[in-house]
């Protein structure tokens, strides 16, 4: 039987998302990772920043993708939550009609996890500059997120994210769960919270929820698979397509 092709588009400047997502497959040889990138090197709301993220450059990297004839293609990066997450709606769409094959995001994959586990007091951990941050408060709350407690780095990224160690990343995340959330989201897919996640469940009794493994799981539920093979990366996988 054929593996199940996971397509993925990453930003060109991102250096965690491929490893950690290899990774988190790597008990899974019946799925399998092909990536496509398009041009990232900084995260702000300048103008410049801003059209990186836009249908052209995604749709260009999708089509080299759809060569590989995966069963879905998925955004690996969250721009969206500081731009709207009608963009990402709108691209999953687009994707859809250019190439025939289902898209997914790692916002919108997050989103949906939320909505299941019935989150309702979300701390946000990102590693954004101040205004960016600002911006992602006002999308997400916006959308009906009830975002209650936040930390960010103040960082202007994008490569500079996957510099921060694993433990600067937890220690955000104790900060937000001593403000009594009932759920963790850590937005940025180069930023190190893949792996300290599922430690933190533990630690904290508390879902916490990375874009990686959220994108990965939008990926998977898009083409059709069953997350749950995923073992041992934390609360995301537990949930069913």
């Amino acid at each position: 039987m054929d593996p199940l092709r996971i397509g993925m588009l990453v930003p060109s400047s991102n250096t965690v998302a491929e490893p950690y997502t290899q990774a988190m497959l790597a008990g899974t040889p019946h799925i399998t990772l092909h990536v496509a990138r398009f041009r990232v090197t900084r995260l702000d709301r300048s103008d410049a920043a801003l059209a990186q993220f836009t249908a052209e450059p995604l749709l260009a990297a999708a089509s080299l993708l759809a060569d590989a004839k995966p069963h879905a293609i998925c955004l690996n990066a969250t721009s969206s939550c500081y731009t709207g997450l009608g963009g990402d709606r709108a691209l999953v769409t687009t994707l859809a009609e250019a190439t025939g094959i289902p898209g997914a995001t790692a916002m919108l994959g997050l989103e949906a996890l939320l909505r299941r586990i019935g989150a309702r007091r979300i701390g946000l951990v990102t590693p954004f500059l101040h205004d960016v941050q600002e911006a992602t408060l006002e999308v997400l709350r916006g959308e009906g997120w009830p975002i209650v407690a936040e930390r960010h780095l103040n960082d202007p990224g994008n490569y500079s994210f996957a510099e921060w160690p694993d433990e600067r990343v937890a220690e955000l995340a104790r900060e937000v769960a001593a403000e009594g959330v009932d759920c963790i989201a850590i937005v940025s897919t180069n930023l190190r919270g893949g792996k300290v996640a599922p430690l933190l469940e533990r630690e904290l009794g508390l879902p916490v929820l990375d874009t990686v493994a959220t994108a990965l799981w939008a990926a998977i539920v898009a083409a059709g698979g069953d997350p749950r093979a995923i073992r041992g990366w934390g609360r995301a996988f537990d949930e069913g397509g």
